[in-house]
């Protein structure tokens, strides 16, 4: 009986290391590089493109991966066919605000033909890049959150305070059925948020980049009239004439604008920025246009961005004296702007998360990059628009960041691709902040608010 009692004993022994040593190889595989590069990959293989974003098929592989993670999850739709993925790291203090780690699905159309390598082949080349469509824009910061959250957990890390992760579509078509419903939702409101991550850009400089404000955009759309004509008589005031009188004062505009960036007077993110989007005239026939024939109207459309620090009223005003004067037949009206967001919160102040002492969150990330071995360069204003406008819109601090250094910026460009020790690296520093980030207590909770899924 006693020597049955002992090879029981062994046995057991042996079970439970041989268990022991599975779990511990089956860590192992799921944090080696291959694996975690394999994991970007089959992301990326996800055809999201706008206008036909495959979002279920995104939805799923996030899924997939938050249960690997043992992460509590669940799909909202506040758009039919359009899921936002909400995961959950619970805190072990429930009353300590959370935070969120935010992150868009959908991606812009690629032309494949002006790609070296298919944009949604993910493929990996000789020197490490990985070219696809998101790789820098912006599903690497997607994959490093949650690769980052496998490492934590691997370490027994257990965090203070609770970790969200939202997956959201349409960020590439202004984020209308997305971030900005899921702001506004009480679902967000239970969350008890107070600090939100969203993306950044590439720097191709050793240091990260970080964004604490950014341009707003104003999508315009100017219109001349005028009274058609031969195309061989010298008329007043035609339409053609007109709106390229405007396209010339808005191109002053822009020079003067972009003077300031060349001569290193401002950065990108602190100026306005005008670009034509499109050109719309003439009067067309089955082999092209009419060449004998004046057009009677003309439009032009413009995407205008606007920093938190310019004056929109004194913008609207030169639109409407200098740009589309109705002494020139511009018919041009305010309301003619197809998508205008305010760079003002709603007590007038310009929309900027603080990176002073009043903010122990930008300190925090400062400390955690540099544990990381990085460096972050000084906060800038994204010069484009993010998700984050709509959380800052609630008065909650928003951060841009994306850690991709020594990285050419290639959003939105051909051949778009993420070397894979920058996003490696990129993993180590996210390990970082999330641990900053989720062990922090000294900030006050919320009076109001609850921490849920």
């Amino acid at each position: 009986m006693k020597l049955r009692s002992t090879l029981l004993l062994l046995c057991l022994i042996f079970s439970s290391v041989l268990f022991s040593s599975q779990l511990s190889l089956a860590v192992e595989e799921e944090e080696n590089p291959e694996a975690i590069i394999s994991r970007f990959q089959q992301y990326l293989r996800i055809n999201t493109a706008q206008p036909s974003p495959d979002y279920a098929e995104a939805a799923d592989f996030i899924l997939a991966q938050a249960k690997s993670l043992s992460l509590e999850s669940q799909t909202l739709e506040f758009v039919n066919g359009k899921p936002l993925v909400l995961l959950k790291w619970p805190g072990s203090d429930p009353s300590l605000a959370s935070i969120l780690l935010n992150s868009h699905t959908d991606v812009v159309p690629a032309e494949p033909e002006k790609w070296t390598h298919p944009p949604f082949s993910a493929h990996l080349d000789s020197r490490g890049n990985v070219y696809a469509r998101g790789s820098q824009d912006m599903k690497c910061v997607g994959l490093q959150y949650l690769e980052a959250i496998r490492r934590l957990k691997a370490s027994g890390f257990r965090p203070i305070r609770s970790v969200y992760l939202s997956f959201v579509p349409d960020e590439e078509i202004g984020g209308h059925g997305g971030a900005e419903k899921f702001a506004e939702s009480d679902v967000f409101q239970r969350l008890n948020v107070e600090i939100v991550l969203d993306e950044g850009l590439a720097s191709p400089s050793e240091n990260y980049r970080a964004f604490h404000a950014e341009r707003c955009p104003w999508w315009l759309v100017i219109k001349a009239i005028g009274a058609p004509g031969h195309g061989a008589k010298l008329y007043d005031n035609t339409a053609m004439e007109n709106l390229l009188k405007s396209i010339e004062s808005v191109r002053k505009f822009r020079a003067s604008q972009f003077d300031l960036v060349k001569a290193g007077l401002k950065a990108e993110g602190e100026v306005v920025s005008v670009n034509m989007a499109f050109l719309k005239a003439g009067t067309p026939s089955p082999t092209g246009f009419v060449m004998n024939l004046q057009p009677s109207e003309a439009e032009a459309g413009f995407d205008i961005r606007i920093p938190p620090t310019a004056d929109p009223d004194a913008l609207e005003r030169r639109i409407a004296e200098e740009w589309a004067p109705a002494s020139r037949n511009m018919t041009f009206e305010l309301r003619q702007f197809k998508q205008k967001h305010s760079s003002l919160d709603k007590s007038g102040k310009p929309l900027i998360t603080a990176t002073d002492s009043s903010n122990p969150w930008w300190n925090l990330l400062e400390e955690a990059v540099k544990k990381a071995n990085g460096k972050l360069g000084k906060p800038e204003i994204f010069p484009a628009s993010t998700d984050a406008r709509y959380f800052r819109d609630l008065g909650l601090p928003a951060i841009g960041f994306s850690p991709m250094a020594n990285t050419p910026i290639l959003l939105h460009d051909h051949n778009e691709f993420l070397n894979k020790d920058e996003y490696l690296k990129g993993i180590e520093v996210y390990e970082s902040i999330i641990k900053a980030y989720a062990s922090y207590i000294q900030h006050a909770r919320r009076d109001g608010s609850k921490d849920e899924l």
